[in-house]
Parts: C-alpha cells; structure tokens; sequence
C-alpha cells in the first residue's frame, strides 16, 4: 500500500495539520518538530501528491514555457538547450515545466492560447526569444508573474534575463581584427528583435574602436528567421553584391553554417579565403567543417536563472522586475585564420 500522511503523522507522532504544514514549507512549525516529520518523510519514503499540495498551498507547482514556432526546431535548437535549464532548475524547487508553442502572429482566440492558460494551470509563464506583444498583454491580463528569456518589451514591465550580446559581438570582431581582417560582412535578421540590434551594434562598436568606419554595404540583415537557409542566401547577397570581405560574423550560428555552405559550394576556402565565426555555441558547431569559431552563450544557465526569478516572485506573493545579463565568452576552432593578402 502507498505510504500516506496518515502514516507519516503516526511515525512522526504529529498530528496531520502538521504534517501538511512541514509539507507546504510553513513557517509556524517549530525546528524539532519539523525535523521529526522531515525524518519520518524520509524514513517512510513518502512523496507527497501534487495536487494535494496545490490544495493546501493555492499553487500549481507548474511553470509555463512558451516559444513561438520558429524558435523550436531541429536547426536552431538553442531554445531546447534554454529549456532543458529551466527543467533542471524546476526539479529543484519541485516545479514542472510545461512547454508549448504558439504562431508568431499569435491572436487571443481559444485556438492559439495555451491550454495551461485557459485553464489556469500554472504559477507563472517563463518566454524565450521574441514573443509576440498580444501574448505578453494575454499574459499580464491574467496577473501571472512573467519571466522573459533573451527579449525585452517596452510594452510589458516584467523580468528579463538577457544575453551579453554587444559584448559577444565585439569579441568576435576583435578577433577577427587581431587577425588582420578589415573588411568584416555581418549577416543576421530581424532588428526589432533586441538581441540582433545589440549584436549588430556591438559589431559597428568594435570596428570604430579600431578606426574603421562600418560600411553598411557590408550589413545583411533581411532575413525573416535566423536558420541555416537564410544565412546561406544572405552569404549568397553578399557574394553577389560584389562588395569585397575577407571575413563573416553572423548573429547565429544557425546563419554561420548556412553561410559556409553557401561559400563551400562557391569553392571557397574557410578559413584561407573567408573566416566566418557564428554566435550561440551549439552543439553542431564541432560537428562542421572547419569547426565553427563562435560565442558561447550558457543556455541551460539562462532558462535556470529564468526559473529562480520567477520562484522568487511567486514565494514573495508580490512583483518583482529586475534585468540579468549572462556573460559569453569567446570559443577559438576552427574556422578563423589570418587575413591572406595575394
């Protein structure tokens, strides 16, 4: 037979109230006698049902994950690596994660709005990547803390927890410098998403800081995604354009390997003709050739911060908005090398 609080308040010689109480991590419960339950918990190897918790507690015990389709695909799998962080760090403040998707132009009709929401299953909604501004409004509407993941909004005050991007993109500028390239293409997508605009700025940063003026016929950024085709038919413009570059940073490394192709196909030497390094370190990275130079984010750290931030806004019973930055570093492979001048 399962072991129940019946059973854990007979071992413990408590009565059931304070069983529920040790439970539910209440305060009003002195250290001895939480300590005799805790040992009778462990003794009888009792775990507690979730619903009953939430009984007791008001809480669900769940955390929403919500990503736009396009940010969760076998090609551009960042947001899993985001989202296995945020299932780590769930377990240890017995919380689950339920993931779901929703379109980019997403409405607030029942068809499109998670079901978690619709029926209030969750103690809070974590966001990665840019999400469309209705969700946000959905959201706050339901007075659910809300934690965003690599995005910002000027329209919904809430936490973020943000990428070191400016930072990143300078360092692999300064690299490419350091090794006598000049002329630097940059390849990306959508500026309205604040992690491409910080990464194209750290990019025009690092070149005027070495006196060289960004030169905008060496900026591709009309790509609608960040995925291996668009890098290639952004490689693909700028070879067409005829404009001269010895190397490629891209906002992803998505963008870069899609690039390499493109310039593999054109016969190109990577790194002895072009150097190219991405950004994000995913694990394909040390699957191609060359092995990609790229900038390593901490994924799995960014969605475990995610999960902290709103663990703490639910225990705290009020709003709480704050900005964490998570710093990079620069990962030296494969496909960068010294500007060769014939």
């Amino acid at each position: 037979m399962p072991v129940t609080i019946k059973d854990v308040a007979r071992n413990a010689g408590v009565s059931l109230s304070t069983v529920s109480l040790v439970i539910n991590n209440k305060a009003n419960v002195s250290p001895a006698m939480r300590a005799k339950v805790e040992r009778a918990i462990h003794d009888l190897n009792f775990h507690p049902r979730r619903n009953a918790r939430g009984l007791a507690s008001k809480k669900t015990h769940n955390l929403g994950f919500i990503l736009t389709d396009n940010h969760f695909s076998f090609t551009e799998p960042f947001y899993t690596k985001v989202f296995l962080g945020t299932e780590f760090e769930g377990r240890k403040h017995n919380y689950y994660i339920l993931l779901t998707t929703v379109p980019k132009t997403f409405k607030d009709d029942d068809s499109v709005v998670p079901r978690f929401l619709l029926e209030k299953n969750v103690d809070g909604v974590i966001l990665a990547g840019k999400v469309p501004v209705k969700l946000l409004e959905y959201i706050h509407k339901l007075k659910l803390p809300i934690v965003l993941v690599d995005y910002c909004s000027g329209r919904v005050k809430t936490s973020c927890v943000l990428i070191d991007n400016n930072q990143g993109m300078q360092l692999a500028v300064k690299h490419l410098l350091e090794h006598g390239h000049r002329q630097i293409a940059f390849i990306g997508a959508d500026l309205q998403h604040p992690s491409i605009f910080e990464r194209l700025a750290g990019y025009k940063t690092a070149l005027q800081e070495n006196q060289i003026a960004a030169d905008e016929n060496l900026i591709f950024c009309s790509a609608p995604d960040l995925g291996p085709d668009e890098g290639y038919k952004a490689a693909q413009e700028l070879e067409n354009s005829g404009q001269k570059f010895t190397a490629i940073v891209a906002a992803n490394d998505a963008m870069a390997i899609g690039a390499m192709r493109f310039l593999k196909e054109k016969e190109y030497k990577i790194p002895s003709d072009i150097s190219i390094i991405g950004f994000d370190d995913v694990e394909i990275c040390l699957q191609t050739e060359p092995r990609l130079t790229t900038i390593r984010v901490l994924k799995e750290e960014l969605g475990a911060i995610a999960v902290r931030r709103i663990v703490e806004t639910i225990n705290e019973g009020t709003k709480i908005i704050n900005r964490v930055t998570v710093p990079v570093e620069l990962k030296k492979r494969d496909s960068v090398a010294p500007v060769r001048y014939d």
